[in-house]
């Protein structure tokens, strides 16, 4: 017998968090994340504030067998003059009926707010994982990518959800041709700008500038779909949850005089490190996360901005070309990319360069509902 109850107690709540930890538990390539953090995105999210949020779990005979979250962002909605509602956090057993229950709940509950369309997945906002996974299913995603099982698609598809828009990821190798490309290009731009790089060495030189990096990003990325300017509030909830696993030495800045104009962070892979710690921290989560942050084998491409008006000046080359030197000395030559849309032909040009392969492939769907 199938039921569906919306999250309004612990119990509830409890089952919505713990339902992907048995779903995935045989599965290698899933990434388990951490489970305070997923409390608290669930919980305690700044966005909340401007966002309606509602919860269910999906059962049969008393066990769960999916769950979902249907979120309104109003400053999105507000920004794009949309009346658009997100589905958020779906998971669920291959159960056609139970798959139906989750998302005719989710839907009348948006129609009820008044929304007319409903899309995703999506978190409250960019900075949130979003998509969903319809390509690549034998390899491990990056800690801000997301992975889910092949039949979802076709449960989206069936429903009657079409495509919105895909992220196309990319592994990279570092080769001669890349480094010599970025060292010209750098070299060229210091001449004819005087531009200057800089590397922050420890998170003492970086914290200076961490708000920066969310002001580019208000900039650098305000046009793109989900994307909403982040308050001071969303900038301080974002640094407590990424910035303890940055490592400063593959962070760079470049300066144009006093003006920092342009980012790059990269993140040492922890997907090795998560699986290892199975979504929890202690006793020994903390130590494996600790370990390949401070010596990683690989490097997830995890930001990269700058300010519009530099957008034509090549400022990327010299981000890359900083990383390129310190992942030389640190003898890492794997690069994993998280999503860029498929119709950003300028970044995936960057990447033929590299010796690379296109290898994952993520989408929101979207559906009218009135």
């Amino acid at each position: 017998m199938y039921k569906i109850k919306p999250v309004n107690n612990k119990i509830s709540f409890k089952d919505f968090i713990e339902f992907p930890y048995t779903l995935y538990k045989d599965n290698k390539y899933w990434l388990p994340p951490i489970k305070s953090d997923e409390k608290k995105h669930w919980k305690n999210h700044p966005a909340l504030k401007f966002s309606d949020l509602q919860m269910w779990v999906v059962y049969l005979k008393d066990r769960p067998i999916g769950r979902i979250a249907a979120i309104i962002n109003h400053e999105y909605n507000k920004k794009t003059g949309n009346d658009y509602g997100r589905i958020s956090g779906l998971e669920f057993y291959n159960d056609e009926k139970g798959f139906g229950l989750l998302m005719n709940t989710a839907i009348a509950w948006l129609k009820k707010k008044g929304m007319k369309k409903v899309h995703g997945p999506l978190g409250y906002t960019n900075l949130d994982t979003q998509g969903m996974l319809i390509e690549g299913f034998d390899y491990l995603p990056s800690v801000a990518s997301v992975y889910h099982l092949p039949y979802y698609k076709t449960h989206m598809q069936k429903y009657g959800f079409e495509k919105e828009n895909d992220w196309i990821e990319f592994h990279l190798k570092l080769t001669k041709q890349a480094i010599q490309k970025g060292e010209k290009g750098a070299m060229i731009l210091e001449k004819r700008y005087g531009f200057k790089l800089i590397n922050p060495k420890s998170k003492k030189d970086f914290e200076p500038y961490a708000d920066t990096v969310f002001e580019i990003i208000n900039n650098a990325y305000q046009n793109l779909p989900y994307v909403m300017e982040l308050n001071n509030e969303l900038k301080q909830y974002y640094k407590s949850k990424y910035f303890n696993v940055l490592n400063p030495k593959y962070i760079f800045f470049v300066k144009d005089k006093e003006k920092v104009v342009g980012f790059l962070v990269g993140i040492p892979s922890l997907s090795k490190a998560l699986k290892k710690a199975n979504g929890k921290i202690f006793p020994f989560g903390w130590y494996h996360i600790m370990k390949a942050i401070k010596n990683p084998e690989e490097i997830d491409l995890a930001l990269v901005g700058s300010l519009p008006e530099y957008h034509t000046k090549g400022v990327a080359a010299l981000l890359f070309k900083g990383l390129h030197e310190e992942l030389q000395k640190n003898d890492i030559v794997d690069m994993e990319t998280t999503g860029v849309f498929e119709t950003n032909q300028h970044v995936i040009s960057n990447w033929k360069n590299y010796d690379h392969i296109q290898h994952k492939r993520r989408r929101t769907w979207i559906m009218d509902i009135e």
